[in-house]
Parts: structure tokens; sequence; C-alpha cells
């Protein structure tokens, strides 16, 4: 084993680019190929490969990334290649449906070639850890390295849907990269750019006529987008469409090669649960060169090596130094057999977050702290599973009701959802204008264009102009008539919290359908820094009541029924300190991070008409809703 210090940058780069790969239907999807040289010449022999495949523009991931150049100027030969459908490739953007088969031939082309050792590691984030899983799921024999960053498990299950609900950021990228993408094949008509960037209606416009009607919204210029974003919206049962290896690379872990795969993730991410269900079903299977890095981030390469999440500053060790010597260390022992330290990382390294002093820190945010930690297995195994019962008074606490009789009903107006605050949301956003003086966007990068509907991690649960769908005067959500709040007091003592978290409920609804939502809330104390306190976010999930069982098949609900529902909340790992107090806020809305519930039972996605519910919670004796929360002793 070679026991040298980490790959230096000894080599110079000569760069193939466009180089066609052939799928298995014929259509060719372009790749830039990253070659280690000397003296102006390939280097001579085999090499490992490193590969990421991304429906993002090749040429502008390694523009703001630069792992193509970077690892070839250390021994690899770095390849970038454009998703099908997406910039220079051919075929159509079908959603998330051909990146295994896609991932699979193109990992398969690699093997033939002659400058590789066989060897190929996958790397990327969002849709890039997407293209890494599909191909894993289908077993490609290649694969001796992955490092899925912040990428899905299950899309109906979390991520794309969740507990029957749509996360509506799906929609809005069908959106934004529909007028970015500028593939020669989607605009074959050069008035589409025109039509899909200048004067168009805003996503932001869109989501004030849900649901989308085909041959309505500017999507239908580009008909392969209109088409997966309708099935989206209308294909709500787990059909064998969800279930195929692109969109449930979790269900066929027992074909992933049994290779080194670090699976990074971040509490304030749109993957969290994917993050834990994918570690803990390859542990399962006895595959221990799996591990799992979760940071307290949002969504990104980049927010790694940020030390705060939305309006919530953490201590600066939060912030990876670089995401790229992360990778260099996982490939390089790996793929290299060089001793790097991050063989010494146990099968878990999470971020404890909370703990901080509360205050104002300088870059504007509450300073929230918390620390990293090594852990062995999911749940920890030194949990204490906690009930936290609701009672009529709107308290919190381990002592079940004693009430015979009790629950609180509110009003449900699909018309007035609750605004979405923060959360684990990502690509919620649409394109700004263009730049002055530009008319193609294949000269107009993304970066500058984007702007956030809504913005992603911790934020106080008070409305503002900021937040989509808040209207004067500002109030804190838990004000409005159909929100249900429920506290401990002050707790006496630290409370520490890591691990999955269920919220079970027993209720009813006047509707023939409807959605519960659950948000747990690290509720501040009155300081000088905040005196009227600071409700922060930590996690939340959603149930919509046709989908409660098992979710994966609508199931017929009687009006005034009550059924037993739970609510599977993001996991985390937050200490509520001495102080504070624990919050649990219900409601039936959370918009727009999800859609929301027309209540009529009517297939879903269609609808045209929207009817108000009047949901009930029950907290008594007989039917104790409570949240179970994993609490860690300290």
């Amino acid at each position: 084993m070679n026991t040298a210090a980490l790959s230096q940058p000894e080599y110079e780069v000569l760069v193939t680019r466009d180089v066609r790969v052939p799928m298995r239907d014929g259509v060719q999807l372009c790749t830039d190929i990253y070659f280690p040289a000397h003296n102006g010449q390939p280097l001579p022999g085999k090499h490992p490969a490193l590969l990421c495949r991304t429906p993002y523009c090749k040429d502008e991931t390694e523009a703001s990334s630069g792992y193509g150049r970077y690892f070839a100027e250390r021994g690899y030969i770095g390849l970038i290649q454009d998703c099908r459908g997406c910039y220079n490739s051919e075929g159509e953007v079908d959603f998330l449906a051909p990146e295994a088969e896609d991932g699979f031939d193109t990992l398969a082309w690699i093997s033939r070639q002659p400058w590789t050792d066989g060897q190929v590691g996958t790397w990327g984030t969002s849709w890039c850890g997407w293209t890494q899983t599909g191909p894993a799921a289908l077993g490609a024999p290649n694969i001796a390295a992955m490092i899925p960053n912040m990428s899905g498990a299950i899309g109906h299950q979390s991520s794309v849907r969740q507990g029957g609900a749509l996360e509506l950021r799906f929609l809005a990228w069908a959106f934004w990269h529909s007028a970015g993408n500028p593939q020669k094949r989607l605009k074959a008509n050069p008035a589409l750019n025109a039509a899909l960037n200048f004067g168009s209606p805003s996503f932001a416009d869109w989501l004030t006529r849900l649901p989308l009607r085909p041959g309505m919204t500017q999507l239908a210029l580009t008909p392969a987008y209109e088409r997966w974003a309708l099935r989206l919206l209308t294909e709500t049962d787990f059909t064998a469409w969800w279930q195929q290896p692109s969109l449930a690379p979790a269900r066929y872990h027992q074909r992933w090669p049994d290779v080194p795969i670090l699976i990074v993730g971040g509490w304030y991410d749109s993957y969290t649960r994917a993050t834990f269900d994918n570690y803990l079903g390859l542990r399962r299977l006895g595959r221990d060169q799996v591990k799992v890095l979760v940071g307290p981030w949002t969504h990104g390469s980049g927010q790694v090596e940020q030390p705060y999440a939305g309006d919530v500053q953490f201590g600066n060790d939060a912030a990876l130094g670089s995401f790229l010597d992360l990778h260099l260390r996982w490939f390089d022992a790996a793929l290299k057999g060089k001793i790097t330290g991050i063989e010494e990382m146990p099968p878990m390294r999470i971020y404890v977050m909370g703990g901080g002093g509360g205050q104002r820190a300088a870059s504007g945010r509450l300073f929230h702290g918390g620390h990293w930690r090594d852990e062995q297995e999911w749940p920890l195994a030194r949990t204490r599973f906690t009930s936290y019962y609701l009672h009529a008074d709107g308290s919190l606490s381990p002592q079940k009701p004693a009430d015979d009789a009790s629950a609180t009903t509110y009003r449900f107006d699909p018309a007035n959802p609750v605004p979405s605050i923060g959360g684990n949301v990502s690509s919620l956003i649409e394109l700004g204008p263009m730049p002055q003086g530009i008319t193609d966007p294949a000269f107009a990068p993304r970066g500058p264009r984007m702007r956030d509907i809504m913005s992603p991690g911790g934020f106080n649960q008070v409305e503002g102009p900021r937040f989509y769908g808040c209207k004067p005067p500002y109030l804190p959500l838990g004000s409005r008539p159909d929100v249900l709040v429920f506290q401990t007091a002050p707790l006496a003592q630290d409370l520490e919290v890591t691990g999955p978290i269920e919220v079970r409920l027993w209720v009813a609804s006047s509707a023939r359908d409807t959605d519960f939502t659950a948000k747990l809330i690290d509720l501040y104390p009155s300081s000088n820094w905040y005196p009227a306190g600071y409700a922060l976010n930590i996690t939340d999930s959603i149930l919509r009541l046709r989908y409660r069982g098992e979710g994966k098949t609508a199931l017929a609900y009687t009006p005034g029924e009550v059924v037993e529902v739970t609510i599977t909340l993001y996991p985390t790992s937050n200490l509520f300190v001495a102080g504070h107090c624990l919050r649990l806020d219900l409601s039936s809305s959370n918009f727009p991070r999800f859609d929301v519930n027309p209540n009529t039972g009517e297939p879903l996605g269609t609808e045209r008409r929207r009817v108000g519910a009047d949901n009930t919670v029950f907290h008594h004796a007989h039917r104790p809703s409570h949240i179970v929360l994993p609490v860690i002793p300290r």
C-alpha cells in the first residue's frame, strides 16, 4: 500500500471537450475529459477516473468548482458530462428517470477506454448525487468510490414528495432550468429563448394559480419539461415510475457496489431524511466502508464551507475548510491506497447544533452555536425515545393527558395557507432578468440570475416582507388561528435531541381529505438581542390524510372519522439549552414548501375546487397525541 502523502499537483492538464459518449438508445452525451499531462502529452499508462454527471452545464460546473482540473493535476482522469437533454448533450430531460441507465452506460464506456485502470470514483451534489446513486442501484461494476452530497433515496417518500404532499421546488426547477437550458434541440426555434427569458410570468406568479394546467404556462413551449412537471403533480401513488432505480435507489441497496461511500448531508438540507435512509440501508447490509458526514448546512456544495444556515450562525468550525480537500482524501485513500487520515473517520460525524449564547452575531444572525461529535450508529445506541404529550392548555410535557375528552379544532382555508418560513428546502427559486445586452442564456450564468422564492435554513417564525405569502402587520406564525402551538415550560436543564423524530396524532376532519403539518421549534427566551424571544425552526414535515398508513397508495377517508396518523419529521441534532422551551406547531399547510391540499378528496393535481376544512387534533387520555423525541442523556 502506498503510504505517501496526498496526491500533489504535479501534472499539466489537457482537456478534450465535447467527447460524445453513446447511450444504449443511441443518444450521445457530451463529456469533457481532463487528462494529467507532462510536456504537453497525456500521461502514459492507466489511471483512476473521477466522474460527475450534471444537468447544470459541465462548463459552469468546472468553472465554479474546478474539480476536473484539480484532480487531473493530481494524476486522475476527470470527466464532467452534461446529462441527457441538457446543454450540449442530446435527448430530452425526463426528470431523474434516465439517470440510472445513462450513468451505467457512461461508466461502461469509461471501462473500455485505454487510459483507465478500471476504477471510477463519482462525485456531485443534489441532482449530481442522484446521477451517482442511480447507476449504483443498477450495480455498475466499476464504481470504486462515491461521494453523493445531499442526494435522494426514495423520492416518493421524501425529497420530491413527502407524506403524500409535493415539494414544489421541483416544479420551480422545471421553470428555471428550461429557461436557462440552451440545448439546440430544445431551443430549435430561436424565439423560445425570448419567450422563456423575457417577460414570461415568474414561478412566484404561477404559485397563485396552482395546480398547473396543460398548455397554460411557458412550460408548454418546452413539452419535455411540461410532461414531467405535470406527472409530478398528478402521479401521486407509489407507482412503478416512482419505484425505478433512478427515483428510488434505496430500494436497490443490495445491488450497490461494496465500496467506500461517503454520504454527506445537512440538517437544513432538502435531503436530510434521504441521507440517513441511504446510510442505514447500506450499513444494515454490512457495508462497513459507508460513512456519513452531516453538518448544520443548507443545500449545496458551497454551503458545507459556510458556518450558517438562513438566519442562524453556528461556530466557525461548522464550516469545512475545503470540501475539495475532503474529496481528495477520500479518493486518494479509496483509489490510490494512500493513508490520508480519512480512514480514521468513524462511521458517523455529526454536528450537534445549539449551545450558543443566542446573541446577535456580527453577521446579524442569531448565534446558535454547536459542536462536532463522532458516533458509531444511528439512532445512537444511548437514545432514550421520549414522548412529549399535547395538552388542552397548550402545554407539551412527558406526562400523559388525564382528560377523558379533549380536542382542538381549527379552520383550514386552502386559499390562505400558512407561509413557509425557512426549513429544509432547495431550488425553490426563479431566474431574474437577463444581464443587460445579453439575449442568449448560454452566455448568462445562472448564479447571478437566481433569486429565492423561499429561503432555506433557520429563521425566527415571525412573518416578514422577505417571506413569500406574508402580509402586514407581519405577526408571529403561532398567532394564526390555524396554527396550534404546544410548548414545554422553560427547561430546567439542557436537553439534547439527536435522531429520527415522529409526531403521532389522533385527528379528524370535516373534509374528504386534508393535510396535517408539524414543526419542531427551539424557543429562545427574551433577551437583550431578541426582546420578544426567538422561535427557531429545527425540523418539520407534512402528512396528507389520504396517504396515512404506509403512504404508498391513497386511502379513502370518511369525514368525521377519527384516525391515528404519523408525521415523520426530518432527523436532526439540536441542544435545547436550559431556559429554552421545546415547541411543537401543528397546522394543515406550509406553503410554498409544499402544495396545498384542496380538501375535496378529488384526484390531486387537476382539481378546480377548494373547500375549507374543520380539522381536529385530539389530546386526551384515550387519544394522547404526542411527539417522540430521541433524547440523548447528557
